[in-house]
């Protein structure tokens, strides 16, 4: 009896011990922007497992994760920078580094986390562990008594960062792999980049105009060559429709050897050769697009959209190029993830307070998730991708 009792306690034990582990590989998070706090979900299990509040204004919160995935990194619109385990479902650290800020980035060796700034302007960058501030990069510039506007900020190859500065007009590379950091500064992009990406393989970094038609491209294998601008001639000579919302860069998908880049101020998709960064084609949509993401297997590309037309999600094809499928979330879609081999896409409608789960392949809806005001969705396989 005694026996049995020992071995159904070890039993029990080692269930409850079982019960409670979990991998971090198909974890992610949701933010609800309204109320400062995000859900942790499990997307094998399409469910949430948790909820963290005190994280302050969301309202453009993005999120890097660790290179183990275990801590994900919360950059919030108040200057807050929250370091949250996974795991443990608790913030670990949590520093108030700006006024305002736009997002950030993790370093190639996952030990710096940097967040670009609008007040005061600059990046600051922090060790990754404890959030202890290692480094402030001003980004003063010639002709201003005060620093620019910081936008774009992504991780490169090298131990390096790369982002825009808006009121220069100029891109800068961080590169931290020597004791002192060495700033390289790139001036005359182009009129206020608003947002920038890098391509999936770390080798080009793609600033965003808004104050001029184009793009400026810098290539990362060559920098001596200084940036180029692409696309500068597209729509030329056409008025351009109101920007309800700017789109969102690192959104661009590079899928089949092409780029798809949501026109700003237009009601298309522009289709671009990576080769040579020419344009070869336009996708007609039916809004200004603001996320352009691919599938993982680059097979398919899905569109959001702006106001008014903002509870819409197109599909496009990208062996024909055209639009296979349009679907109706809900009300005010702000956000999609896939997950990481891309069966699924989690889609946030904001005003509708749910996150929808779409079958990439059938379109059908698998299942929804009730959350408040839910707008970015970060799954922790970002942890393993450049510039996300």
């Amino acid at each position: 009896m005694l026996a049995c009792t020992l071995l159904c306690g070890l039993a029990l034990s080692a269930l409850n011990a079982w019960a409670e582990l979990r991998g971090t590989g198909d974890l992610g998070l949701i933010v609800e922007r309204a109320d400062g706090s995000i859900q942790l979900v499990d997307t094998s299990r399409r469910t949430a497992y948790a909820h963290i509040e005190g994280l302050g204004d969301l309202s453009h919160a993005s999120a890097v994760f660790s290179r183990d995935a275990r801590f994900a990194f919360i950059f919030g619109r108040d200057g807050g920078l929250s370091r949250i385990d996974l795991l443990q479902a608790k913030i670990t650290h949590r520093v108030m580094q700006s006024g305002n800020s736009i997002g950030g980035a993790i370093s190639q060796d996952g030990s710096l986390v940097a967040v670009s700034n609008y007040t005061p302007g600059g990046v600051k960058i922090f060790r990754s562990d404890n959030l202890e501030q290692v480094l402030d990069i001003a980004a003063d510039y010639e002709g201003s008594d005060t620093p620019s506007k910081v936008v774009g900020l992504v991780d490169a190859p090298g131990q390096k960062f790369v982002f825009s500065l808006f009121d220069a007009g100029e891109i800068w590379i961080a590169d931290l792999s020597q004791k002192q950091a060495q700033i390289t500064r790139f001036k005359n992009v182009g009129a206020k980049p608003y947002d920038g990406l890098i391509t999936p393989d770390g080798r080009y970094y793609i600033a965003g105009l808004f104050g001029e038609d184009g793009l400026a491209l810098l290539d990362l294998w060559h920098p001596e060559q200084g940036v180029r601008r692409i696309l500068a001639d597209y729509g030329k000579g056409e008025q351009r429709l109101p920007v309800y919302k700017m789109p969102h860069l690192e959104g661009w998908a590079i899928a089949n050897n092409r780029a798809y880049i949501p026109a700003v101020g237009r009601h298309e998709v522009l289709v671009v050769d990576t080769t040579n960064w020419q344009q070869v084609g336009t996708i007609k949509v039916q809004g200004q697009p603001i996320f352009v993401m691919a599938r993982p297997d680059g097979r398919q590309v899905w569109v959001n959209f702006a106001y008014p037309r903002n509870g819409v999600v197109q599909v496009i094809d990208t062996d024909s190029n055209t639009l296979i499928k349009t679907l109706e979330p809900g009300k005010t879609v702000l956000h999609m993830e896939f997950t990481p081999r891309g069966e699924q896409v989690w889609v946030s409608a904001r005003d509708d307070n749910k996150v929808l789960i779409y079958d990439t392949a059938s379109f059908a809806e698998l299942a929804s998730l009730k959350a408040d005001s839910p707008s970015g969705i970060f799954f922790s396989y970002r942890a393993h991708r450049i510039g996300l």
